[in-house]
C-alpha cells in the first residue's frame, strides 16, 4: 500500500507539473479550441502523465538497450530528444483535440517532469529504507542481493591523481578573510582518524595509472617503463591505456605471476585500465574491444542510463560542466595564469565526460554491486586527474572536482546501508600529480626537438609541446565509448632517427637500429655530444644508461655520474633531489626489457615541488619528484594496514590481497619487510 501510494503521489505531482506548463507555454495546451473545464484540463493531464510514465518504465530500457548498437556518448545527446518524443506520444493518448504541443517544447517539458518525477519519488522514499535501496538499485541496474552474506565485502574507490598532500589539505577547513569554511571533502574529513586511517605510499618511477594499477589489480608491473614506450622487436609504441596495449599488458601480467587477479573471487571492475581478474566488468579498457554481453566497454552505460531521470540529470550535468570548463578558461586567460596550457577544442568536452558521465555511471554500477552484494569491488574516479593536468593539481578547479568526487563517496557510502552484507570502504589514488611550467615553456625547445638538433637532424618548425594525453584516461575512454577505432601513435621517423616519447616528466629516447639495449658506448659512438648536452641541460635532471663496462649509470648535471650496482658516485650525486628510495626504483626499471635506450627525468625543484612535464601538462606525472610519487591509501582501522608506507605498486597489492584474502596474509607480510628497506 505505501509503494502504490507514492506511485499515486507522483503521478500526481507530474500531472500537476503538466498543467501548470500548459498554463505558461504559448505553445503547449492540455484543452480543446472552444475551451474546457478544469475538471477536464485536470483528466487530460493525468492521462498524459501517466502514459508518460508508464512509456517511461516500459519502453525507455528498450531504447537505451537497442542504443548499446551506437556510441554511448550519442545516447547522452540524444537523451533530451527521446524523452521529449516519449512525452510527445503520451499526449497522443490524450482525449481527441485536447494535448498539442511543438517538438521543441516537448523536450523541455519531458525534462522538467522527469526532474520533478525523480526529485518527488526521491523524496517519499527516504524515510522507506526498503524503497531507498530498491532506487538504488534501479539506479544501478540490478536485483539487490538476497539475505545477508557473513563476511564483509570491501570496496576500493580509486581517486585517480590525487596526492597525499593534496587529500590532506582537502580534509582541513579553510579559512579565508576570518571566515571558517568546510573542507572541500567533508566525507572523507569525517572519517579521518575515527573510522579510517590514511597514509602514503612510493610508487614506481613511472608515477602513472598503467603502471600503477597494473600492479594494484595483477600484482605485476614488471616490464611497464612509462605510459608509453617503444619496443623495438615489434616496432609498436605501447601505450598503457589504449585498448589493445592494455589487453597485453594485462596477458603478460597474469603469465607473469600465474594468478587472475586482486578480483578475482566474485569481484567487479568499474572504469579501471585492467580487469583485476573479475567477471562483472564495466568501462575497463582491457576489454574494450571485444564483443560480450559482460565484456563490452559500453554495457556499463545501460544500467545507468536506463532510468530516463538519471539520464538527464547527467545530460544536463554534463552541459554545465562543459560550460563551467568554457568559464574558467577564459578566466584563466583573462588573469594571465602562469602555468597555463591551452584547453580549447574537443577539452571542455573530454573533461565534462570524465567529471560527470564517468563517475555517474561508475558510481551507480558500484551501488549495484553493492546492492547485488559482491565481494570486492574496485572502481576508478578519473575527474580529478583529466582536470589537475589542465588547471593544475591545486588549483580552484582541481578543488571544485574534489567536492564533487566526496559526493560521490557519501552516496555509496549511504547506499552501503542497504546492501545485504557490511561493506569496507578504503580509498586510495594511484599515484599524485606535480606542478611546473612545461619543459617547452621553461626552455623555448620540446625534448623531441633538442636530441635531434644535438643528433644533427632537421628540426620539424617552431618548438610545440606535444599534445599527447598523458596519463590522461578521458580520451581514450570517450574513444572506447564512441566506438572509434584506435589511433595508432604512428612513427614517422626512418628507422636510422631515434625514437623520442613523453610520459609526463619522463622522456624515452630509443634507437630502432640498435638492436636490444644501446650501450651508453654505442650512443658516444654514433651522437657523441648528445648525453653531455641532454645531462647538462637545466631542464633535466638525470639521465638513465646502461654501459656496457659499469652497467646502469645515472648521469647529471657536469660529469656526475651514479653507478647504481655500486653505489659510487662521481661529483654531485644527480639523485641527491629526489626521495630516498629513488636509486632503488631507477635501478628496478633499468631491469625490464623495455626501458628505452635513454630515460630522461626532467628536472625537480625541491623547494617549490615544481617539475617540467615533456609534454603540454601543467600537472603531470610520470616520473619521479614531487606530489606524484606520493600517493595515498585510506582503509578503515579495523583492516591491519602496513606499519610503514608501502613502496611500489606490487607492494600494495599484496596488503589489498591480505585484506580480502587472510590466507595471503604472508604476502601482505613480506610486502611490509620490503617497505622498512
Amino acid at each position: 500500500m505505501r509503494a502504490l501510494g507514492r506511485v499515486l503521489v507522483v503521478w500526481a505531482v507530474a500531472s500537476a507539473t503538466l498543467a501548470a506548463l500548459a498554463g505558461i507555454l504559448p505553445d503547449f495546451r492540455l484543452q480543446s479550441a472552444s475551451g474546457d473545464s478544469p475538471t477536464q484540463i485536470a483528466i487530460t493531464a493525468s492521462v498524459g502523465a501517466g502514459a508518460f510514465g508508464l512509456l517511461s518504465a516500459l519502453v525507455w530500457p528498450v531504447i537505451v538497450r537497442a542504443l548499446l548498437l551506437v556510441p554511448a556518448l550519442v545516447l547522452g545527446l540524444l537523451v533530451f530528444f527521446l524523452n521529449g518524443s516519449l512525452l510527445w506520444a503520451a499526449l497522443d493518448l490524450a482525449p481527441s483535440g485536447r494535448a498539442e504541443i511543438q517538438p521543441a517544447t516537448a523536450v523541455v517539458i519531458a525534462a522538467v517532469m522527469s526532474a520533478t518525477s525523480s526529485a518527488t519519488s526521491t523524496a517519499l522514499a527516504v524515510r522507506d529504507d526498503e524503497a531507498y535501496g530498491r532506487r538504488l538499485a534501479r539506479m544501478a541496474g540490478r536485483r539487490r542481493g538476497d539475505g545477508a552474506t557473513g563476511a564483509p565485502g570491501t570496496v576500493f574507490i580509486q581517486l585517480d591523481g590525487v596526492g597525499h598532500d593534496v587529500l590532506r589539505e582537502a580534509v582541513r577547513p579553510v579559512t579565508c578573510k576570518g571566515r571558517t569554511k568546510p573542507p572541500a571533502m567533508e566525507t572523507v574529513a569525517g572519517w579521518l582518524d575515527t573510522t579510517h586511517r590514511l597514509l602514503p605510499w612510493v610508487t614506481d618511477w613511472s608515477s602513472q595509472t598503467g603502471a600503477s594499477q597494473l600492479g594494484i589489480l595483477h600484482g605485476s608491473n614488471q616490464d611497464v617503463p612509462a605510459f608509453r614506450w617503444y619496443e623495438k622487436e615489434t616496432g609498436q609504441v605501447m601505450v598503457s591505456n589504449r585498448p589493445s596495449s592494455a589487453a597485453e599488458l594485462e596477458r603478460r601480467a597474469v603469465a607473469r605471476t600465474g594468478r587472475p587477479g586482486l578480483l578475482a573471487v566474485d569481484g567487479a571492475s568499474r572504469g579501471n585500465l585492467f580487469t583485476g581478474g573479475a567477471e562483472q566488468l564495466a568501462l575497463v579498457m582491457s576489454v574494450a574491444a571485444q564483443r560480450g554481453r559482460f565484456t563490452r566497454s559500453r554495457s556499463g552505460y545501460f544500467s545507468y542510463f536506463s532510468d530516463p531521470a538519471h539520464a538527464v540529470r547527467t545530460a544536463a550535468s554534463y552541459i554545465a560542466d562543459v560550460g563551467r570548463e568554457i568559464g574558467q578558461s577564459t578566466r584563466s586567460r583573462m588573469r594571465r595564469e602562469q602555468p597555463r596550457v591551452k584547453r580549447g577544442g574537443l577539452y571542455p568536452f573530454l573533461r565534462a565526460f570524465a567529471t560527470v558521465v564517468e563517475r555517474d555511471v561508475a558510481v551507480a554500477a558500484v551501488i549495484g554491486d553493492m546492492l547485488a552484494g559482491r565481494t570486492a569491488v574496485y572502481a576508478d574516479l578519473v575527474a580529478y586527474d583529466e582536470v589537475a593536468h589542465h588547471s593544475g593539481p591545486r588549483s580552484r578547479d582541481a578543488t571544485q572536482v574534489l567536492e564533487g568526487l566526496d559526493r560521490a563517496i557519501r552516496l555509496i557510502a549511504d547506499a552501503a546501508r542497504y546492501a545485504p552484507r557490511a561493506y569496507r570502504i578504503v580509498l586510495l589514488s594511484d599515484h599524485g600529480q606535480s606542478h611546473g611550467e612545461t619543459f617547452a615553456a621553461a626552455h623555448g625547445t620540446t625534448l623531441k626537438d633538442l636530441v635531434r638538433g644535438t643528433c644533427g637532424l632537421a628540426l620539424p618548425g617552431p618548438a610545440r609541446p606535444p599534445r599527447t594525453a598523458g596519463g590522461a584516461e578521458a580520451r581514450t575512454a570517450a574513444r572506447a565509448a564512441l566506438r572509434r577505432p584506435e589511433k595508432p601513435e604512428t612513427l614517422l621517423e626512418p628507422a636510422s632517427e631515434p625514437v623520442v616519447l613523453a610520459s609526463g616528466n619522463l622522456g624515452l629516447i630509443s634507437f630502432p637500429d640498435l638492436p636490444g639495449r644501446a650501450t651508453r658506448e654505442e650512443i658516444d659512438r654514433r651522437h657523441p655530444a648528445l648525453l653531455r648536452t641532454l645531462a647538462d641541460h637545466p631542464g633535466i635532471g638525470f639521465l638513465l644508461v646502461r654501459s656496457a663496462l659499469r652497467g646502469p649509470l645515472v648521469l647529471g648535471a657536469d660529469g656526475a655520474e651514479h653507478e647504481l650496482r655500486t653505489g659510487r658516485i662521481t661529483g654531485t650525486d644527480p639523485l641527491a633531489p629526489f626521495s630516498d628510495g629513488a636509486a632503488q626504483a631507477v635501478l628496478r626499471t633499468d631491469g625490464f626489457p623495455h626501458t628505452a635506450d635513454i630515460m630522461v627525468n626532467s628536472a625537480y625543484d625541491p623547494a617549490t615541488g615544481a617539475v617540467h612535464a615533456f609534454e603540454e601538462q601543467v600537472g603531470s606525472h610520470g616520473g619521479l619528484g614531487g606530489d606524484q610519487s606520493r600517493p595515498f591509501l585510506l582503509h578503515p582501522m579495523e583492516l591491519r594496514g602496513p606499519e610503514r608506507p608501502p613502496v611500489g605498486a606490487e607492494a600494495l597489492h599484496d596488503v589489498l590481497s591480505g585484506w580480502l584474502e587472510p590466507r595471503l596474509r604472508p604476502e601482505a607480510d613480506r610486502s611490509e619487510a620490503r617497505a622498512t628497506h
